[in-house]
């Protein structure tokens, strides 16, 4: 099927493009870009004057629960997810059951993705067995099949020397570690930032440094084995300064903010003890979530990711100390970056782009696409001055954990297009 935007602003600054344009669209390719394009018999029109077209946008951090838990979370669900929210590629966790640690597992989540035909999945593998640390997961095989990147998400490889391993191994691969720095020695029981929040609240305290010692670690072993390290979840000051020196030295390192991380800080936990603000890592301070938003706009921060994490009501309905970490982020991921870090005037849209589009791609070590003519056609269109409210009837997310129903955002998704394929057509997914 060939399509033809008409009349969207063209944003892309890996080529130096940000004009009005007509895009064509023909067997999945972008086949012509032009200031006019004149409509063809065998042309869907779509006419998005006013809108923004970009190279699609791909999270590298998203947690489908499937296999083992899909009552939170399917494929079909997840990845419908992504595509309300604009994406049209995202890297799966591994912290599945059985753990995504075997060959066979990366196919099961390819083949499911594939017959869901939502968005693309670049599953990450377990770097170690069942995620336990204690033994090199069969990482070989699972490149071979298709494996982006590994990660032991959700616990973090606690023994340095299995670190150590986990790099040596994934560098004869050129993949990217993309590591979950979490001291458990440190956090404990740890349920919000440790600070004058937890102690007004009763709750256990998180230490920073539980996840700065381990940024700093993971820094030294990158340099040791020239592996590339990617800190996910970034969250404090510290934690930025170690990434910055460790950039000034030429070590291999990148990192992630989420957008829950940018927008929110702990003191937004009240006595309502809303277990939709429990996240790991838990939300920081004022100044930490100050130093993030800085790190955005000088570019130490190289990634905005999701950390996408669905739970059943059930789980998030009960006392804060039992209830599970996490929270969903796909379907407002780009509403809360627009409103909050460009409307705010933080960042202008080129930088929107290198953090939700092209770097991802190098970190997950997926062909660049961009617009112009010859490329896949990955792209996502949306409307920049939508103002729109969140509400939990329209998302397509299984779990509806998000502390951002409610919110008012200006920017939405509505068209994505996911290599030719309309996944998003108006803001509503498409049916395949």
């Amino acid at each position: 099927m060939n399509y033809l935007l008409k009349g969207v602003r063209a944003i892309d600054p890996a080529i130096g493009l940000d004009a009005t344009r007509d895009i064509l669209i023909e067997d999945g390719i972008i086949a012509r870009i032009d200031p006019a394009i004149e409509p063809a018999e065998d042309m869907i029109v779509l006419d998005r004057s006013g809108e923004i077209a970009i190279p699609g946008l791909v999270d590298v951090h998203v947690h489908l629960r499937d296999p083992g838990f899909e009552y939170k979370e399917t494929i079909e669900t997840g990845t419908a997810a992504a595509a309300h929210g604009g994406f049209t590629d995202i890297c799966s966790m591994a912290n599945t059951d059985p753990t995504t640690d075997e060959a066979a597992l990366i196919d099961y989540v390819i083949d499911k993705a594939n017959e869901a035909g939502h968005c693309t999945v670049h599953p990450s593998g377990a770097c170690t067995k069942g995620l336990k640390g204690e033994a090199l997961a069969e990482m070989g095989d699972m490149v071979a099949h298709g494996a982006a990147a590994f990660t032991d998400d959700g616990r973090g490889i606690q023994d340095a020397g299995m670190m150590r391993r986990v790099m040596d191994y994934a560098k004869m691969f050129d993949k990217t570690i993309m590591s979950h720095c979490q001291d458990e020695s440190l956090v404990g029981g740890g349920q919000v930032n440790e600070g004058p929040v937890s102690t007004r609240l009763g709750l256990a305290g998180w230490p920073a440094a539980g996840e700065e010692v381990q940024i700093q670690r993971d820094i030294a072993l990158s340099e040791l084995t020239g592996c590339p390290i990617h800190i996910q979840h970034l969250t404090t000051a510290k934690g930025l300064d170690l990434v910055r020196e460790g950039k000034q030295r030429g070590a291999k390192v990148t990192c992630e903010a989420t957008p829950h991380h940018l927008v929110l800080c702990d003191e937004d936990i009240t006595a309502t003890y809303d277990t939709n603000l429990k996240m790991n890592p838990p939300l920081r301070s004022r100044a930490d979530n100050a130093a993030l938003i800085e790190a955005v706009k000088d570019g130490t921060i190289d990634v905005i990711a999701t950390d996408h994490a669905p739970h059943a009501a059930f789980e998030k309905e009960r006392e804060f100390e039992l209830a599970p970490f996490g929270i969903t982020g796909l379907e407002t991921s780009l509403g809360l970056v627009n409103t909050y870090l460009v409307k705010a005037g933080h960042i202008d849209y080129d930088r929107l782009v290198e953090l939700m589009c092209i770097n991802p791609r190098d970190i997950l070590r997926i062909p660049q696409v961009t617009l112009e003519v010859g490329s896949v056609a990955d792209i996502t269109v949306f409307d920049p001055e939508k103002t729109w409210t969140v509400e939990a009837q329209d998302m397509y997310s299984k779990s509806l954990n998000s502390p951002f129903i409610g919110y008012e955002l200006v920017g939405k998704p509505t068209d994505v297009f996911c290599k030719g394929v309309l996944t998003l057509e108006e803001g509503v997914v498409v049916a395949h």
